[in-house]
């Protein structure tokens, strides 16, 4: 049986060893750091208290019960050696006849090595739990506060990023500062005091890759919600709790939600002319990596500039993943029957956003449309939904935003920090 090693269990990797399942000739193991695979465009509800880490993940052992032919394995990859067809992980080694790396993308930092330290990603559950702590132990500290200045530090939050990630997270923080902080925390009202929700991005426009009426729509819902937004505005470091722009200006604040960009990863093994922009593995058009034999690169952890509709490469989208994962499954089963592997082309099915509660954006692209508020809205929910990776996924966050949107409300505020024994 040919074995294929699938490096990370995200949107792409996952759709791979699915499609993969139950084919005869092949053997597939799975690795990955976690031992569960999570849906990142909901992390930003997980660091609200919106959802729960279960609603949006579930364990890869779990998921591959029924899938004879794939396995699955922790551990993060230390090296390739190609010449030996095998690869080197903190568990141990594993032999190939395919290896295919879809290890998505990680935080980029820019170079700047304070806000590393001391602002808070957002791109892993481990990063959304450590949001949500930070969160509601800076209320509490605030309820404390005498001094005035301290108390509007603790209650300034900067998102860095007009991105989605951003945009959504921004939005949430809002409606939790109109409909739940005056309701769990009455001595903060009863005391007056002073809230800011900044939303900083270097470009000139919030969502950069959809349409103007999504951009405009979201700058509008933003600023009414109470989001001050600002464009044009680069972050240059963040110590002593102030956020430092490019431009001179400063904010005060004890949190910097950084949302800002990503970078794939660099590999030992992986020849340095195989890298493209942003560290992502150049490919050919069905995802083999430039200047290397039986390994393939999928989801955002590749670029592909053979696509004729993306000649600068595809965008960095869960769509893209999936569809690269699917497409290198069926050409794998081509290779095995001496047949011509197919090229990869993205469909792209459109893009969308969540500003609020019946507050989205959607871009269709053929025909092309553009929906905003309710209706949108609606879309958003319903494509969330069906990504989820199992029913039971699904169940759970139908239910607790079914809560949510009646209430406008949640009970999962509850700071949880496991301390280990000294």
């Amino acid at each position: 049986m040919k074995q294929i090693v699938i490096i990370g269990g995200g949107f792409a990797g996952i759709n791979l060893a699915k499609s993969m399942a139950g084919k005869t000739g092949f053997h597939v193991m799975l690795v990955d750091r976690n031992n569960y695979n999570f849906f990142p465009p909901l992390l930003y509800q997980v660091a609200t208290a919106f959802l729960e880490p279960s609603n949006i993940s579930y364990p890869f052992r779990k998921l591959f019960q029924k899938m004879d032919n794939i396995s699955f394995r922790t551990g993060e990859l230390l090296e390739v050696i190609a010449s030996k067809n095998k690869v080197v992980l903190s568990t141990g080694e594993l032999y190939y006849d395919y290896l295919v790396l879809a290890t998505g993308a990680e935080t980029n930092y820019f170079g700047m090595e304070n806000v590393r330290k001391n602002a808070l990603p957002m791109k892993t559950i481990n990063d959304a739990l450590e949001l949500r702590n930070h969160f509601l132990q800076t209320l509490e500290q605030a309820t404390y506060a005498t001094d005035k200045q301290q108390r509007k530090k603790l209650m300034t939050v900067v998102v860095a990023g007009g991105g989605p990630t951003g945009v959504e997270i921004s939005g949430m923080l809002a409606e939790m500062k109109q409909n739940i902080i005056p309701k769990d925390y009455p001595e903060l009202s009863c005391h007056g005091y002073e809230s800011h929700i900044f939303l900083v991005d270097g470009g000139q426009h919030l969502l950069a890759p959809m349409s103007e009426e999504s951009q405009q729509d979201t700058w509008s819902a933003l600023n009414d919600m109470g989001v001050e937004i600002m464009l044009a505005k680069q972050v240059k470091d963040y110590k002593n709790d102030i956020v430092e722009f490019v431009d001179g200006d400063s904010i005060e604040t004890k949190t910097l939600v950084w949302a800002a960009g990503v970078s794939a990863s660099v590999f030992e093994g992986i020849p340095k002319q195989s890298y493209g922009r942003g560290k992502r593995l150049m490919v050919d058009e069905c995802n083999k990596v430039q200047g290397m034999e039986h390994v393939y690169a999928i989801g955002d952890t590749c670029i592909q500039t053979s696509d004729p509709h993306y000649p600068a490469g595809h965008p960095q989208l869960a769509q893209v993943a999936i569809q690269q994962g699917i497409n290198l499954a069926k050409n794998f089963s081509c290779m095995l029957m001496n047949e011509k592997p197919n090229p990869f082309q993205y469909y792209d099915k459109g893009t969308m956003a969540v500003i609020g509660t019946n507050k989205a954006v959607v871009d269709l692209p053929k025909p092309k449309m553009h929906f905003q508020g309710s209706f949108a809205w609606l879309i958003w929910v319903f494509v969330h939904l069906m990504f989820l990776i199992t029913n039971q996924n699904r169940f759970r966050t139908l239910y607790n935003w079914a809560g949510t949107y009646f209430t406008k409300d949640q009970s999962l505020r509850m700071i949880i920090r496991p301390i280990k024994n000294q």
